[in-house]
Order: structure tokens, then sequence, then C-alpha cells
């Protein structure tokens, strides 16, 4: 049974991302095989676990994936480490709105059974701290507080006062961080910076990343922490298909622009015969030899616009396989890609849309259903997703919409394509990998 723990902070901002990939980082040096899980649906922080990690990025989300789907999923992306590390989202206790937590840091910590260190940001308070950190002990008492790290001290006196205001609580300081100018992810509309888009950036800083924390933090204990995680009852999870056929091909798009993509994606066209192979927009001319479908994923062609439309023999070649047929699913980034134009630069043009950045977002879970049937799925049938972008697509929807919510519709979908803002987890939705998968051996 693998050591877990999950890395939590009293809300955004604290550093939980930080210290988490330097957790990864630092373990991983010292000869410890180590995974990393991200509580939610964000794509960008497991992009820089999977830089930490040398492993694929995965994600733990009851919403996404179902609450029986979770501890599985732990499990089948933590079967090669001795260490899974879990970064929490938001606060610890912060989930869906409206739901008392659903989908939180701790709804998740209950579910693996593990153990919670929690990350303060202590550059603004001294002993107050130890009253956070008391609260959060003491407001839920299911979950296990194993210790803090205190992050962002001033000096070794802003670090004693806290410390001895901590002593009578008996939750242990397991780390000790001082502020630094060194260690830096920069940020932009939607969060950090996807590690992809900073590659060389990104490796570079995690040798001192992983010097940072194995400086303040007691690696030691943190590992006899994530070793007290109780057993766990479930097998790993598995694509669950067995092809025996041909194989096929589809193209993802990938790069710069289209750094999102979840692992299990990728693993369940793998499972029903489809091999996908790896294209970039912003710098390949061409889609791969015998390519019979296509999908693409989240990311950021908002802020490489010009490159995506000055390619333009791909765009061209992708227009014209979408024209003959070619199944397609795009997800967000591959929606604006599809659309006629993009802040008014032309883009593939499979959409009779445009799209534009706004000032605006749209964030939140979404409980989706299919108006007719489509490339995806059946007439009436129901999804979870999640949607995150600053743009807009004019119009919303087509003559055939690929999901309604909230009694609107949105996205764009026939037979063989489907085009929208949802990020739909298809490990809590394999149907939908099993019904793309079947479209593209089909147009082989």
């Amino acid at each position: 049974m693998v050591a877990r723990l999950v890395i939590a902070a009293p809300g955004s901002g604290h550093g939980k991302t930080t210290v988490a990939t330097g957790l990864m980082a630092a373990l991983r040096a010292r000869g410890t095989a180590v995974s990393g899980h991200k509580v939610g649906p964000d794509f960008i922080d497991p992009s820089y676990h999977a830089l930490a990690t040398g492993c694929p990025p995965r994600n733990l989300d009851p919403f996404l994936q179902g609450e029986n789907r979770v501890v599985p999923l732990l499990l089948h992306g933590s079967r090669a480490a001795e260490i899974a590390v879990i970064e929490g989202v938001m606060g610890l206790f912060d989930g869906a709105l409206g739901t008392e937590g659903y989908a939180s840091t701790a709804h998740v910590a209950r579910l693996v059974k593990a153990p919670v260190v929690l990350v303060v940001d202590a550059s603004a308070a001294s002993r107050s701290v130890a009253a956070t950190v008391l609260g959060f002990a003491r407001y839920e008492p299911e979950i296990e507080l194993a210790g803090v790290i205190l992050n962002k001290l001033g000096s070794q006196r802003h670090e004693d006062e806290i410390v001895s205001a901590l002593a009578p609580t008996g939750i242990p300081v397991l780390g000790a961080l001082r502020r630094t100018d060194d260690i830096h992810a920069p940020s932009r509309h939607l969060g950090l910076v996807p590690a992809a888009e900073r590659a060389t950036e990104s490796k570079a800083l995690l040798p001192k990343l992983a010097a940072w924390i194995a400086e303040g933090v007691d690696l030691d204990a943190v590992v006899r922490v994530a070793r007290r995680a109780p057993g766990l009852s479930g097998s790993p999870w598995s694509p669950d298909a067995e092809h025996t056929g041909p194989r096929a091909v589809v193209a993802a798009a990938v790069g710069e622009a289209f750094t999102f993509r979840y692992t299990e994606t990728t693993e369940l066209l793998a499972a029903h015969g489809v091999d996908v192979v790896d294209v970039d927009p912003l710098r390949d001319k061409t889609l791969p030899a015998e390519c019979a479908g296509l999908y693409f994923g989240g990311g950021f062609p908002e802020v490489h616009v010009e490159e995506l439309s000055a390619n333009v023999p791909l765009r061209e070649e992708l227009a014209a396989a979408l024209r003959a047929g070619m199944p397609v699913v795009a997800e967000c980034a591959g929606l604006l890609y599809l659309c006629r134009e993009l802040d008014g630069l032309p883009m593939v043009g499979a959409l009779d849309a445009s799209a534009r950045m706004t000032r605006r977002g749209a964030l939140g879970y979404r409980r989706a259903t299919v108006p007719e049937a489509n490339l995806l799925a059946e007439e009436g049938s129901q999804v979870t997703g999640h949607e995150f972008h600053r743009t807009v697509v004019e119009p919303r929807a087509g003559d055939q919409a690929a999901w309604e919510w909230n009694g609107e519709p949105e996205g764009f979908a026939t037979a063989t394509s489907h085009a929208s803002y949802l990020h739909v987890h298809w490990a809590g939705h394999p149907g939908l990998a099993r019904r793309f998968a079947e479209a593209v051996h089909s147009g082989r």
C-alpha cells in the first residue's frame, strides 16, 4: 500500500503548489519514487508535478470522476510509487459552492484516508498562526491534521514566536520556509503559467526548489506521516477494454498553446485501440501519417494566436480533414482553434463562429445534458464537467449544441464533431472514450 499525504492550506495563495511540488522533487532527489496528484480539475499545477516526479500528472475529483473512482484512480496513478503527494485545492474545506464541501480537499482526504499537512503563509502574522491551525484541526475531527509547514517566514525570531505558540496545540511543525525571491512561477489570467510554456525555466527551477524544501522541511518526518495512512480497499482503476483489431491513430494537440489533457484520456483511447500521436499546432505543418481522428484539449491559444494563425498549412489540412468527416473532439482551447477566427485572426474555420478574449471569466463545475445524439454521447446522456476561461464564442452554439446546462445550449456537435468549453474527465464517463474510438475506427 502506497504511503500518502495531502498538502493543504487555509486558502489559495499560501504556497500549496510550491511546497507540494518541492516535496515531490526533494523526495525524488533522495531516491524515493513519488507520484503527484491534484485535487480538483486543474491542469496547470499537475504540469509541475509531472516535472518534479517524472510521472504522468493525475487528478482526483469526486465531482468529475465520481466518489467511487477516487481511490481506484489514486491506486492506479501511484502503482509505481513509494509515496503519493496529493496537492489540495483552495482552502482545506472549500468545495463546490452550495454543497457543504463536496469535492473539497477535505472530502478527498477522507476518501483516500490520508493525513493532512497544512501549509500556512506566515508573512503577515505570528502567534495568530497557531489560532488558525488549531481552528483547522478542530473544525472537522474526521480529518487528521498531522502537521504544519510554515511558509514565507521573515526571520528566526519570527519562526520561534510561531513555533512557541503552536507548541500547546500538539500539532508538530514539519517545516519552516524562509521568504525567497529565487522560487517563483509566473501567473496570468487563469493562474500559473503551465510548465510546458516555460519548460527550460521550469526544469532549471526544480533543483533550487528541491534544495529549498530539503533545507526547510523535515523530510523524514513527512515520510513518517505519509506512512501512517491506513490500508485502502479496492483495486486500481483500469481502462477496462480489450481491443484486438487493427489500431488507429488520433492526433492530439500539444505544445505551448495546448497544454491540458487528462492522462486517463490517453490511457482510455489506447485501451480502445487508438494510438495518440502528439501534434504541435504552433510548429507542425502536417498531421501524422494515417491520422484518423483529432483531439484538441485545453490550453491558451489566445496567448499564441498570431503563431497559430500563421501556421496556414496545418490549418488548411485540418479544415479539409474536418470537411471530409474526420472525427474531432475539441475542449475549450480546441473550441477556440476550430472557430473561424480568434481575436480577429484566422483559425481553422471548421465552426461558423468567432472567439475573443474578455475581461470576465466563466468558472465552475457543470452538470450537462446531451440535447441530441452526437459523436460522444446519446441524446439525454448526462455528464459532469468543468468550465474555466476568459473568452467568449459567438454564437454560443450551432444548429446542434454539444451540451445544455442551466437551460442554455453550449458548444457545437454533429455525428463526427464535438466542440465545447466543457472539460470532461473521461475516467468518470468512459463511454465518451469508447464512442469516440468507435467513430475513429469506423473512419479508417
